[in-house]
């Protein structure tokens, strides 16, 4: 962890890679641009190739920054809340319960557009994150992380597979969501952008104004209630911010995992475990990966790409392994 007088200059180091990211995002693909001809283009010159380009990756990038900002900031919600490090979108299955009700649209309403799935995105990710949370807090004591995690995962191994058989049943109506529910960014344009933008700013300011109770939480709810917060209102508030942000990012992305595990550990192993620090450091550092692992997916197989989806698997998959072996080494009797 940083000293806290140098967290200005941390801060300041990542809004900086932020910048570069988007960089890349704009300039590199199956046709790159030189960064002289994309500043020039970005300021109405360049080339009418050019300008085509940026016209496409521009709002790709735009997705990916408001996507990851997205996934980030509701992973920080539901550690903070649930104290369960391996909490995440995708790991609880909030993402596998938005994609489930996706599919349920194209299914039996014909929904053909991202714009048109970003309702359903909300009403599944909403119905999975109550849940989820009812199992693992079902019983004695509050929400247990590990009754949380295994609900979430066997819930969501559940919802994928009815989505997959969904998706295979009628592969014509399903074509437009393959794509997307591989973890995407291609084609996504003003109007999704727009479209879940409100909905994604009002999950991020709910987030924000509880984080001072997500502090007093850390400590325990008995400790929160003594310490005057409202422990049913902030559970009620990371509800409202878990869905609108996760429904945000799986209706513009799809369900990409593991952004949400990732991110917040490094934000408390760089800044410390203040929420009020944590939450923004999120909103910023998860951009950065959603839109590198962009980049890479369009480079590594070039002229064909992988899907963001995928790259963050591969990188957040090992992340996960090692939180599990590390928290297991720390203490067997809380996986009790």
């Amino acid at each position: 962890m940083i000293p806290r007088h140098r967290r200005p200059l941390g801060a300041a180091a990542l809004l900086l890679g932020v910048l570069i990211a988007v960089a890349l995002s704009l300039a590199l693909g199956a046709n790159p641009l030189p960064l002289a001809l994309m500043w020039d283009t970005l300021q109405g010159g360049g080339t009418a190739e050019s300008q085509f380009v940026l016209g496409t990756r521009g709002p790709r990038t735009l997705a990916g920054i408001l996507a990851g900002a997205c996934l980030g900031v509701a992973g920080a919600l539901m550690q903070a809340f649930t104290r369960n490090p391996l909490a995440d979108p995708g790991i609880l299955g909030v993402n596998a319960g938005a994609a489930f009700a996706v599919a349920l649209g194209v299914a039996l309403l014909g929904l053909d557009h991202v714009s048109a799935m970003v309702w359903p995105a909300f009403g599944g990710a909403l119905a999975v994150t109550v849940a989820v949370y009812l199992i693992g807090s079902s019983g004695r004591g509050a929400a247990d992380p590990v009754r949380l995690t295994l609900a979430g995962v066997a819930l969501g191994a559940v919802l994928s597979g009815v989505t997959t058989g969904l998706t295979l049943s009628n592969p014509e109506a399903f074509d437009a969501m393959r794509g997307w529910h591989a973890g995407s960014l291609l084609g996504r344009g003003g109007e999704v952008l727009l479209g879940v933008l409100p909905f994604a700013l009002i999950g991020l300011i709910v987030a924000a104004l509880l984080a001072p109770g997500l502090n007093a939480i850390a400590l325990g709810e008995d400790v929160a209630r003594a310490q005057g917060a409202d422990v049913r209102l902030i559970r009620l508030g990371v509800v409202v911010a878990v869905t609108l942000l996760a429904g945000s990012a799986t209706a513009i992305a799809g369900p990409i995992s593991f952004i949400g595990l990732m991110v917040p550990h490094a934000a408390r192993w760089v800044f410390g475990t203040d929420q009020r620090v944590i939450l923004p450091v999120s909103a910023v550092l998860a951009p950065l990966i959603v839109l590198v692992s962009d980049v890479l997916g369009r480079l590594l197989i070039a002229p064909a790409e992988v899907p963001v989806g995928i790259v963050t698997a591969f990188v957040g998959a090992p992340v996960l392994v090692l939180l599990a072996r590390r928290r297991r080494a720390r203490g067997l009797g809380a996986l009790r």
